[in-house]
């Protein structure tokens, strides 16, 4: 396996830095928090971290409205910080990711002070600004199109003082650069090149299918099933405002940029975009051989469909006729974003699910705390955080309970920070689900992560091998692993009945105790053919 890149073998492990150890006792994490905990990571099992964003921000939305592309947020720590970080990351063979957010910078950005000060100001095309509409009956046009905020409301800004609007795809802190400016490109670039120089291994680059807009910006058009049971953002389809033609070019700059890096050094490096389309256009961000574009665009599948065996198995089914010849798969099961899996799916079938995600092909992405089954987690209406709730409460959009603080033990604030309070509540079981505890007990979530780490690192077949899907009882999904003269067969069951098992063959790991003749309820099994 030694010869495939280590982002084909390997397994990725989202860090929410806020949450996961606060080292200076404010409650909130840091890069020292981090470094304290990376051998959580080496005994895991993991193969690389990503970290979501660590510049300085002002929080509008929680680091994704960078102020300085090139430094670290104070509250994360220092240069130096991360500097000794990536250091210990490499040292314990492990590969460090950061997040980059095209599309947008905070408007607290010096570059878009400077666009915001005049029309005439050399970074006025930096960013996206446009007249109003044409006026009626005397008073000032409105937004120039009908694009709405995924945050909710209209895409638009009003600025008084320049007289025209500014876009927003996200909160109005959050303005849209101009990726059809070049003097704004080559800026952007300058920045991967900063990182990268200081011996970063990759980013995950943050919402990359918005980062190119239509040009003559153009009405979207109406969602016809929009009601108020859906976001704001549902209310029409994002035809003009994300996924444009020329947007490939720039991924494919991005990747060029990389392999040049790769090259240089002989530490390749590794672009992951977060890109939300249907598989057919998901698959065009692979880009071509001689153009290549992002290295594994995120399929977020397990987490948008129905938790159902026929679903899934047709699901799988239809990414993998999707991807190119070149293009290798990657799975999610959950996210800063979404709500946790064991949230979802309740703490059973949590445990099949990182089965799934750990034996399908292609290369899997952890969050962190679901390798000891955080669940639901209640947040009271005064400590909510997250922006998207606050603006659109009620809907189910609310993200903080994804994002609270990582338990490591049974002591005041389960070792998380010394302060009195965390910055989001901690999981209410955090007592008994921490990782110390499940340390103790061979049976949880924690030990299940670490064998199914383990069995993938050790069998090509499930690191690497091909995919067959295999006809099963109903509820039961079944697929077949091979690697040469390796085969493996894995059977999940995502009923709460026993149901017969598809093949035969020694079972090398179950998602329950022992084995057994059949499928038990609520079991998953990895199996020898």
């Amino acid at each position: 396996m030694t010869d495939a890149p280590w982002w084909k073998r390997g397994v990725v492990y989202q860090i929410y830095p806020r949450s996961f150890q606060d080292s200076n006792g404010d409650g909130i994490g840091d890069l020292p928090g981090i470094e304290r905990r990376l051998d959580h990571l080496v005994r895991l099992g993991v193969d690389a971290v990503w970290l979501s964003p660590i510049f300085p921000s002002p929080m509008a939305d929680f680091g994704y409205d960078v102020a300085d592309y090139t430094g670290i947020e104070p509250m994360f720590g220092t240069l130096d910080d991360f500097d000794r970080l990536l250091s210990a990351v490499h040292e314990r063979g492990l590969k460090l990711l950061l997040d980059f957010v095209p599309n947008h910078s905070s408007d607290r950005h010096p570059w878009f002070l400077e666009s915001r000060a005049s029309r005439d100001n050399p970074k006025r095309d930096w960013y996206i600004w446009r007249d109003p509409a044409p006026a009626k009956d005397g008073e000032r046009g409105g937004p120039p199109n009908n694009w709405t905020s995924d945050f909710g409301g209209s895409s638009w800004e009003w600025d008084e003082a320049t007289g025209q609007y500014y876009l927003h795809a996200f909160l109005k802190e959050q303005p849209d650069l101009n990726w059809r400016n070049p003097e704004l490109r080559a800026a952007m670039l300058d920045v991967l090149r900063f990182w990268f120089d200081r011996g970063v291994d990759g980013f995950r680059i943050d919402v990359l299918w918005h980062i190119v807009k239509a040009e003559g910006f153009p009405d979207n058009p109406l969602n016809p099933a929009w009601g108020p049971h859906l976001g704001e953002r549902d209310r029409v389809f994002q035809v003009h405002s994300t996924d444009q033609p020329e947007a490939h070019a720039i991924a494919a700059d991005f990747r060029a940029l990389a392999d040049e890096y790769g090259a240089r050094t002989g530490r390749e490096r590794v672009l992951i975009g977060e890109i939300f389309l249907p598989f057919e256009q998901l698959a065009r961000w692979y880009g071509t051989p001689e153009r290549p574009q992002v290295h594994l665009p995120f399929n977020f599948a397990l987490i948008e469909n129905r938790w159902d065996a026929a679903v899934l198995r047709r699901v799988i089914s239809e990414y993998e006729a999707s991807l190119p010849p070149w293009g290798w798969p990657n799975w999610v099961i959950g996210s800063h974003d979404a709500r946790r899996i064991a949230a979802r799916r309740g703490e059973a079938q949590a445990r099949v699910a990182a089965m799934l995600l750990l034996t399908l092909r292609g290369t899997p992405t952890v969050y962190q705390g679901d390798e000891i089954g955080i669940g639901k987690v209640a947040i009271p209406p005064d400590r909510i955080r997250d922006p998207r709730e606050l603006r659109e409460p009620g809907r189910g959009l609310n993200r903080d309970p994804s994002r609270t603080p990582m338990p490591w033990e049974d002591s005041p604030q389960a070792g998380f920070t010394t302060a009195a309070e965390t910055w989001l509540p901690l999981n209410d079981d955090w007592p008994t689900r921490n990782v110390a505890a499940q340390e103790r007990e061979l049976g949880s979530m924690l030990h299940l992560y670490r064998a199914l780490l383990a069995l993938r690192r050790a069998r090509p077949a499930l690191a690497l091998g091909e995919v067959r899907l295999i006809e099963a009882a109903e509820g039961v999904l079944a697929y077949e692993r091979t690697f040469g003269d390796e085969r493996l067969g894995v059977a999940l069951n995502l009923t709460a009945k026993a149901r017969p098992l598809p093949f035969q063959g020694e079972a090398l790991l179950s998602t329950l105790d022992g084995a057994a003749d059949e499928l038990r309820g609520n079991e998953g099994v990895v199996v020898q053919l």
